[in-house]
């Protein structure tokens, strides 16, 4: 009887603590951060691992903002033309090339304008600050890590299309998008 007891009163305290977590991982809400706040939590990331100063933090805030409000209006274009893209894949083939061009020319100026304010933050770092950088993999890749949304979809693959479920957690390829909307 003595161990039923302390069982149940185990098992009460261990569902007490789950029930009293918040939620947690990269999405919490169904809306996604703000652009600021985006910004703001990639500076925080940035000043924790490079001890950014005061001043350091301020430039970096102007350089992501300025580079975010550069590839937002490219982004809204990009989705446009992913979506037309998919239009002719299903209906107007002869669409298709140009179409894909504007994507890649899209994509190539997204793109530029991330690694452009990589590069102006980089240069706004010490020496010390840089081989820091560079020994945690440095900016690399798409996009870079220091610009705007930090390994967020704006580094992912640019403007990734909603898969069948809605969510945006994945880049999905327009031949995934075709498979998609034939079943």
């Amino acid at each position: 009887m003595k161990i039923q007891t302390r069982v149940l009163t185990v098992g009460v305290l261990l569902a007490a603590c789950m029930l009293a977590q918040r939620p947690f991982g990269v999405i919490t809400s169904s809306t996604g951060p703000d652009p600021a706040t985006m910004i703001a939590n990639q500076v925080a990331r940035l000043t924790q691992l490079l001890t950014l100063t005061t001043a350091q933090a301020a430039q970096a805030t102007t350089i992501f903002t300025n580079a975010l409000n550069a590839v937002t209006p490219l982004e809204t274009t990009l989705n446009t033309d992913w979506t037309s893209l998919q239009t002719a894949v299903e209906s107007n083939p002869s669409a298709i090339d140009s179409i894909s061009a504007n994507i890649g020319s899209l994509t190539g100026q997204i793109t530029a304008i991330q690694n452009k304010a990589d590069a102006a933050f980089y240069a706004t770092l010490t020496p010390a600050q840089q081989t820091i950088l560079n020994s945690r993999g440095g900016f690399g890749g798409r996009g870079g890590f220091g610009g705007p949304g930090g390994g967020g979809p704006h580094h992912q693959l640019i403007a990734p299309l909603p898969d069948s479920r809605g969510t945006f957690n994945r880049a999905v390829t327009v031949r995934e998008r075709f498979k998609e909307s034939k079943l």
